[in-house]
């Protein structure tokens, strides 16, 4: 009797298996068809020097080496760069400080939430265009308030001193995501830790300090590892407002990419770019993980 429960149970779980698996198909399919093949297929042809309409020819790793002689290359990385830290601790710092003010008990609060989170359901393009109004030098917002209040203007994207800075100031309308994250994490710190430290006689700052920072690390460590992710494949600016210039300031890496492969059709050399990037992106993010250890804390010593 308990060898026949025991093969009807094995029967079901192998019908369940299967259904399972038969369920799941589809998105394996399309994982190996539109990732895990693409994927694949630009490391093979980062290996061959191949110009659109062309036939690709192996080149090995000479995409590579022309890399390192690229200096549009490091110009586009180092302007990355710049950009990301930039944009990254001021989205940080303006979400957490607005998520922080969006947790307190107030009338009308769900209104405020939802005014803060609209910017991020905007289209990104519509965004971008909104942004080259604001930032016209002549008829623009920004410039418009200085002159009213008596200062002076800005070239703002036009000016190649000011075009990442101003850029770097624009990434802050999209952070929504980010604010949602943090409140939702702030929702999270237990009562009674702010109990304990009023009874210790510690204010608001003590408060912050002691109990809301440490037990918010792994949501600021979160979002830290997605903006810098996010802001390392930044191209709508560019590619919208100011095409890489002026004098390639604004040349990201990805914008670069785009124009290596799609304007100057050389295929093989933008493969190899792509993989570089995914290097870095991974290196980048093997080092934050690494460093994580150092200050982000968990309620459970198991949990890292």
């Amino acid at each position: 009797m308990a060898a026949s429960s025991s093969s009807a149970m094995s029967g079901q779980r192998r019908l369940e298996r299967r259904w399972g698996l038969l369920m799941a198909l589809p998105a394996i399919a399309g994982f190996l068809i539109f990732t895990a093949g693409p994927m694949v297929a630009s490391f093979l042809f980062s290996l061959t020097s191949w110009q659109i309409g062309g036939t690709p020819s192996p080149v090995g790793l000479g995409n590579y080496e022309a890399l390192a002689h690229d200096g549009l290359f490091w110009k586009s990385l180092s302007t990355t760069t710049y950009y990301t830290l930039g944009a990254v601790p001021l989205v940080l710092l303006v979400s957490f400080a607005v998520a922080m003010l969006l947790n307190q008990r107030a009338r009308g609060l769900s209104l405020w939430r939802t005014i803060f989170y609209l910017p991020t359901l905007v289209p990104a393009i519509a965004n971008v265009v909104l942004w080259l109004w604001i930032f016209n030098p002549d008829f623009g917002l920004l410039n418009g308030v200085l002159r009213q209040a008596g200062l002076p203007t800005s070239q703002w994207i036009y000016g190649e001193d000011t075009a990442i800075p101003s850029l770097i100031v624009m990434s802050t309308w999209g952070f929504g995501n980010t604010m949602v994250i943090f409140l939702a994490g702030l929702q999270g710190v237990p009562r009674h830790l702010y109990e304990a430290v009023s009874i210790d006689g510690g204010g608001p700052l003590r408060r912050f300090w002691h109990v809301t920072l440490p037990m918010m690390t792994p949501t600021i460590f979160y979002n830290l590892v997605v903006g810098v992710v996010g802001t390392f494949q930044v191209f709508n600016q560019a590619y919208v407002m100011t095409e890489g210039g002026p004098d390639n300031a604004t040349l990201f890496y990805v914008y670069y990419l785009f124009r290596k492969a799609f304007r100057e059709g050389e295929m093989g050399y933008a493969s190899a770019l792509a993989w570089t990037l995914f290097m870095i992106i991974m290196v980048v993010t093997f080092l934050m993980f690494r460093n994580a250890r150092r200050w982000v804390h968990y309620e459970m010593a198991g949990a890292r």
